[in-house]
C-alpha cells in the first residue's frame, strides 16, 4: 500500500506503472482503428526488458494470459490509454494553436510528447519527475536515435516537495500562459496533496493558462478490498490498485471554477463511445473500467 514517504525507481512501485502503461499504449496503437499511436512507447518497453518486452515482441500465444491481453481487463485498459492519449494530444494542439508556448507536464513518466508532437516545435516543455525516470527516458531515446522536437527541459523533483521553485529555476515564467498536464497522477497522491497541487498550479498560472487533468472515481470500499487482497502467488507490489490512494477527493471540474476558472469535464466512457470505441463491462475487469475515468480541461480567463 502507499505511504506519504515511499520511494520508487523506473521498475518498482509507482515507477513501474509507467512501463505497464507504455506497454498498453504500444498494444493499443497496433489496433487497425487505433485512437492514438505512440511509436516511442515500445522503445521504452524494449529497453526495460522483462515480461513486458516479451509481451509486445514475443509470440502472442505465449502471452495470451497476460492481463494486458485479456478481454476483461486488458481491452478496457488499452482503450483507456489510447483514449486519454488522444484527448490530451488534442488538448495540447488546441493550446498551441491559441498561442501558448510554455508547457509543464507533472509526473511526466514516459510521456513522449516532446519528441513526437510536431506542433511542439518552438515550445518549451518542462517535464517534472524523479531523476531516475527522466534519466531512463533521455538515455533510452537518445540511444534509439531520437531527439526532442520541443525545447525540452528536465526538472528532477519529487512532487511531494517544493517543486515550483525548482521549476522556476529551470526557466519557467509564471507571467506567461502555460498549458499544464496532470495525467495519470492524481490517484497516486493523497487528497490533501491534490488540493495543494491545484493551489500551486493556479497560483503559477497567468491569465489564458490551461490545465488538462485526468481523474478517477474512487472504488467502493468492498471492491477496493477485494482487488487489493494479497494472495500467495502475487508479490505485495504486483497489484496496481495497492499503489493508489482510494479516498474521496476534490473534483477538478468544481475546484477550478470555484477559483475563477472555466472547466469542461468529459467522461472517458462517453469519449470512447463517440469515437467508436465503446468498451462493454466484462465479468472480471480487475476493478478497472474506463467508466471510472473522466478528463477535464480548465482555463483561466484572460
Amino acid at each position: 500500500m502507499r505511504s506519504d514517504n515511499d520511494n520508487w525507481e523506473i521498475d518498482t512501485g509507482v515507477g513501474s506503472t509507467a512501463l505497464f502503461v507504455a506497454a498498453a499504449r504500444t498494444l493499443a496503437g497496433r489496433e487497425p482503428d487505433a485512437l492514438a499511436v505512440d511509436p516511442l512507447a515500445e522503445v521504452f518497453v524494449r529497453a526495460a526488458g522483462g515480461e513486458l518486452a516479451v509481451l509486445i515482441d514475443g509470440d502472442p500465444e505465449l502471452s495470451k494470459d497476460h492481463p494486458l491481453r485479456t478481454e476483461e481487463f486488458g481491452r478496457p485498459f488499452r482503450e483507456h490509454q489510447a483514449g486519454r492519449t488522444r484527448y490530451f494530444d488534442d488538448y495540447f494542439h488546441a493550446a498551441c494553436d491559441s498561442g501558448i508556448r510554455q508547457v509543464v507536464i507533472l509526473a511526466a513518466g514516459l510521456d513522449s510528447r516532446a519528441y513526437r508532437l510536431p506542433f511542439f516545435e518552438g515550445v518549451t516543455v518542462y517535464e517534472l519527475d524523479r531523476a531516475t525516470v527522466l534519466d531512463f527516458k533521455r538515455e533510452t531515446l537518445a540511444a534509439a536515435g531520437y531527439s526532442p522536437l520541443a525545447d525540452r527541459r528536465e526538472v528532477a523533483v519529487d512532487l511531494r516537495t517544493d517543486w515550483l521553485n525548482t521549476l522556476q529555476d529551470s526557466g519557467f515564467d509564471a507571467e506567461r500562459p502555460t498549458a499544464w498536464l496532470i495525467e495519470g497522477l492524481l490517484i497516486y497522491i493523497s487528497p490533501a496533496a491534490q488540493d495543494e497541487l491545484f493551489e500551486i498550479v493556479a497560483k503559477a498560472s497567468a491569465p489564458g493558462s490551461r490545465v488538462g487533468i485526468e481523474q478517477m472515481t474512487p472504488f467502493p470500499a468492498d471492491v477496493y478490498e477485494a482487488i487489493t487482497t494479497v494472495n500467495e502467488d502475487e508479490p505485495e507490489d504486483g497489484n496496481w490498485a495497492r499503489l493508489i490512494y482510494n479516498d474521496p477527493r476534490s473534483d477538478a471540474a468544481q475546484w477550478f471554477p470555484g477559483h475563477g476558472w472555466n472547466a469542461e469535464r468529459t467522461e472517458l466512457d462517453d469519449y470512447l463511445r463517440a469515437h467508436g470505441h465503446a468498451v462493454p463491462v466484462g465479468e472480471d475487469t480487475g476493478g478497472f473500467h474506463p467508466a471510472a475515468i473522466n478528463l477535464v480541461t480548465v482555463q483561466r480567463p484572460n
